[in-house]
């Protein structure tokens, strides 16, 4: 069977390029799988996660022809939200580099990553209330915290999508590239993060993605692991010794 990701690897990251392109890269069970396998080497081996698509989309959603023969007991397995989520948790960020469609599970798995960035012909969205369902791995809970709940309750009662524009001023991406600019962009953010100390990246992802009831504690616990790491010694020892030079 063909493989659904395009996979390239790197000592601080990996790129996973959804790659269904006779398909809009529409997210069915295989590349689920997939994802899982890459999930459970990066939980290992932390290091950075690129996302993309092939041919100019990101996905344009869950499999249709998969997903009208699902039943009750598979809206309970959560398969996609599953994913989503496992994705959300990995150690180290994971930045999204969106092209095209990203609709339905497509956005769903957008909304996962830390950071997104854009093409101008963005189009991002969640019509699944148009197809008899809802949006069920990640866009009722996930969507609010990056747009604000009005914005959010919009979107997806009306199915409305936004376009790459809309979906920068909304701030669900923080910047737009030329379509042939969309991946090295997506490197440089990468490298700067693979520039910082990460034991710090993530300790800072993990307070980051904790409860709000866990906060102050968490930050206090995350700086108590931070302080004892040698790296955060040899660093600061660097700093120090660069400004005695000047």
């Amino acid at each position: 069977m063909t493989e659904a990701l395009r996979i390239e690897e790197a000592p601080d990251r990996v790129v996973v390029t959804l790659d269904r392109p006779d398909r809009r890269n529409a997210i069915d069970q295989r590349m689920v799988d997939e994802l899982h396998e890459v999930c459970a080497e990066l939980e290992r081996e932390p290091r950075i996660l690129i996302l993309t698509g092939a041919d100019g989309v990101f996905a344009s959603g869950a499999d249709i022809a998969q997903l009208r023969e699902r039943t009750a007991e598979d809206a309970a397995r959560g398969i996609n939200d599953t994913i989503f989520s496992r994705v959300a948790a990995l150690p180290m960020p994971v930045i999204a580099a969106l092209d095209g469609y990203a609709l339905g599970g497509g956005a769903e798995l957008a909304y996962a990553a830390d950071l997104r960035i854009g093409t101008p012909r963005l189009r991002i969205g969640n019509p699944e209330t148009g197809l008899g369902i809802i949006a069920a791995a990640g866009a009722l809970w996930r969507l609010p915290q990056l747009v604000g709940l009005p914005l959010a309750t919009e979107l997806v009662l009306t199915g409305r999508i936004l376009t790459g524009e809309e979906a920068l001023a909304a701030r669900l991406v923080s910047s737009l590239h030329e379509p042939d600019d969309l991946l090295p962009a997506a490197q440089a953010l990468a490298d700067r993060i693979a520039a910082n100390d990460p034991l710090a990246t993530r300790l800072t992802k993990r307070v980051l993605r904790a409860p709000l009831d866990d906060h102050p504690t968490a930050e206090r616990e995350a700086q108590a692991q931070a302080f004892e790491s040698p790296e955060k010694r040899r660093r600061m020892t660097e700093f120090l010794e660069r400004r005695r030079t000047r």
